[in-house]
């Protein structure tokens, strides 16, 4: 069993893009810069900002993060957004969900410029990855492609079964799986929570990508043995004994799918980590854009 470490390849990843952005630097360009905007005071929310700020900086970035309160009016907002939208010296931005409850996200979602929109959640940019055309990937999908390409692992003719058809995650990978290209060539299923007899599909999956949000969910019954298993989701659980009061745990039982895959992410150290590979990833590409290289 290969363990699919996220740590180890986030950092081959950000040590690439540091060395590009070293060489563009040399020669008089600006630094790239991402934008973030954090409504409320939302505890996950504000560690991942916090998470994509920390990144940033130590890759050469520039970062801002505006952190307003959870009364701010969506009309300020918006009008933050269009500012940020019309600064040529910022590359991308990302409105950190969940929103408040008095905002439209979906309408905000919207109101970013497809040319900064990192996070992939333009209707124009999930518009060209369903066209097959270039644009910027949500950040987890391809985060999840990055893996599969640093490992190197055959795609192409392959049975990939995804459970979850969120906009985020679900549907594009399974877009991403079918596309004509290197780490694609796939044929897909996707699997939700409505799926009946769900273990008939799993079962015949060459590469099985889970991401249902209920934790340890597949089991190593529902695995074809030497299957690619790529675990998505991530849970908090209650655990008065640890230090932090909860540990986390994805939707593959681990222990036991171990034993079965060629291949397996873990919870934490997997997935998560390439979500923020891929987020410096599409801000490099923005930057890139913006600069004319």
């Amino acid at each position: 069993m290969v363990l699919l470490d996220g740590k180890t390849t986030t950092e081959k990843i950000k040590n690439e893009i540091k060395i590009e952005l070293n060489s563009f630097i040399a020669k008089g360009h600006r630094k790239p810069h991402l934008a973030a905007i954090l409504v409320g005071d939302d505890g996950a929310s504000r560690t991942y900002v916090d998470s994509k700020e920390r990144n940033s900086l130590a890759l050469g970035f520039d970062s801002t993060i505006l952190r307003l309160p959870a009364n701010t009016s969506e009309a300020d907002l918006l009008a933050i957004i269009t500012d940020i939208n019309n600064n040529p010296l910022i590359d991308g931005l990302i409105v950190q969900s969940p929103l408040p409850t008095h905002m439209d996200e979906k309408m905000i979602t919207q109101c970013i410029s497809p040319d900064k929109d990192v996070d992939g959640f333009h209707y124009i940019n999930m518009g060209k990855l369903a066209r097959g055309d270039k644009g910027f990937v949500s950040a987890t999908p391809l985060g999840i492609l990055m893996m599969l390409e640093a490992y190197d692992i055959p795609t192409s003719g392959k049975h990939c079964v995804v459970i979850g058809r969120s906009n985020i995650v679900g549907r594009p990978m399974s877009i991403l799986m079918s596309n004509n290209s290197k780490y694609g060539n796939c044929t897909v299923t996707l699997c939700h929570s409505r799926t009946t007899h769900i273990e008939h599909f799993t079962r015949q999956a060459d590469i099985l990508i889970v991401a249902l949000g209920k934790p340890g969910f597949v089991k190593a019954n529902m695995v074809k043995p030497d299957a690619v298993v790529i675990d998505v989701g991530i849970t908090r659980i209650d655990d008065s004994s640890r230090k932090s009061g909860f540990y986390l745990k994805g939707d593959v039982d681990f222990e036991e799918v171990k034993e079965v895959a060629s291949h397996i992410t873990p919870v934490p150290g997997g997935v998560g980590l390439m979500t923020i590979a891929a987020l410096l990833s599409n801000t490099f590409t923005a930057y890139k854009n913006n600069i004319g290289v």
